[in-house]
């Protein structure tokens, strides 16, 4: 037999890791014979346009640098099937491509979006009896995706934020003036990646002083009367804010959508930045993480590259057992120490869903976390990882 990989959505520091999972596990499976991976998601399927990942992946030497190589390698898109019933020509392109390479299992790594590919698929092809096994694997840095305790690409871009913003509070405090500055991270509608800049005060950082999550009560008036009882205790106050939290009356501004009908969302912190200006008339600034926040490998989380990976291998395991239409994920069974095992769920209770930050872990005030997300978060940013160098710069895998 041979399997088809293919990788979706937004760039991660991890994607890459789950692929290289999904590859070692099938050089390891004697049943397996080519690996091909599909350019630019399923869009590779439907177009046959294919790699044999052996002849590019040749060595250890490549595994260990793909693993640790930010971003998708393969391409990436934001295609959405449609409906089963609707859809008979692009679901018969992808079903000969698979019987044209006798392709008999496909990997799909991606979020909740790529989960409602895998389970239109795996529908479908059991519809026409096909015996070709679909499985998910998650990926995403707004750790947003249903059932699982969290996803691949989530525990590095926290790492990231994390770090970045600790370097913003040492830049903020070198001058004797009040300031406030406001850090915008990604989050459209769940505040999980703002909320993770909390992990600072297990190392006995204070700031954030102030966290808004889309999940949060917000109005312009509670922001400004938090900022100035901030200002009261300290002389540069920080605060961390999700893309996705809204000022009163926005709703009702025109967006732009995706594919998947998500709201392009920026422009909270430059928005609280001109609220500040107006009403309190210090100095002030805004900075936006923007895409900094997905591909950062130089500090990633050894933690959630091994898991990446070790969740692609799962996913090999799971349909050489027969499995389909599922979606891999991590169930936590402890903190302290961290441990975790590996399951599969039905992609349809996955697909096209949000997991929110829990309404319970957020205070009163409605403006910041409580201890057990840090409890939550500390284990996903563990350890580091050797990035290979040269000329003083990492090294990245490319596609030749």
């Amino acid at each position: 037999m041979n399997i088809a990989v293919a990788q979706s959505g937004g760039p991660t520091c991890a994607i890459n890791a789950s692929l290289v999972g999904v590859f070692r596990e099938a050089l390891k499976t004697p049943e397996i014979d080519a690996v091909f991976g599909s350019i630019n998601g399923i869009e590779g399927i439907i177009n046959d346009e294919l790699m044999d990942l052996k002849l590019v992946i040749k060595t250890n030497e490549d595994m260990e640098l793909l693993r640790q190589t930010p971003s998708t390698v393969l391409g990436s898109c934001r295609y959405k099937l449609p409906p089963v019933e609707e859809g008979g020509k692009t679901y018969e392109k992808i079903l000969n491509c698979f019987e044209k390479h006798r392709i008999e299992a496909f990997f799909y790594i991606g979020g909740n979006d790529s989960m409602d590919t895998v389970a239109k698929l795996s529908d479908y092809l059991a519809g026409v009896n096909s015996k070709i096994r679909v499985i998910g694997i998650p990926k995403t840095i707004d750790n947003d995706l249903p059932v699982t305790d969290h996803t691949p690409g989530f525990g590095s871009a926290a790492k990231y934020v994390a770090a970045t913003v600790q370097e913003i509070i040492r830049d903020s405090s070198v001058y004797s003036i009040e300031s406030v500055t406001i850090v915008e991270i990604m989050g459209r509608h769940a505040g999980w990646l703002t909320a993770s800049t909390c992990v600072l005060r297990a190392n006995d950082e204070i700031a954030p002083h102030l966290i808004y999550l889309p999940e949060s009560e917000f109005s312009a008036e509670k922001f400004l009367e938090d900022v100035r009882i901030q200002q009261a205790k300290y002389k540069a106050v920080i605060v961390a804010v999700s893309e996705g939290v809204k000022l009163a009356g926005e709703k009702s501004k025109p967006v732009m959508v995706d594919n998947f009908g998500h709201e392009y969302l920026s422009g909270i912190g430059k928005t609280l930045e001109q609220l500040v200006k107006d009403n309190i008339g210090c100095k002030v600034r805004s900075i936006e993480l923007n895409v900094m926040q997905r591909c950062s490998s130089h500090i990633c989380s050894k933690t959630d590259i091994d898991e990446a990976e070790q969740i692609g291998s799962e996913g090999v395991k799971a349909a050489l057992r027969g499995v389909t239409g599922q979606m891999m994920c991590y169930k936590r069974i402890s903190d302290i120490p961290y441990v975790i095992t590996i399951d599969g769920i039905d992609a349809h209770k996955t697909a096209n869903k949000e997991k929110f930050f829990p309404k319970e872990w957020i205070n009163q005030q409605q403006n910041d976390v409580s201890p057990e997300a840090v409890k939550y978060f500390l284990p996903l940013i563990q350890g580091d990882v050797k990035i290979r160098m040269k000329n003083g710069m990492p090294v990245h895998f490319k596609l030749k």
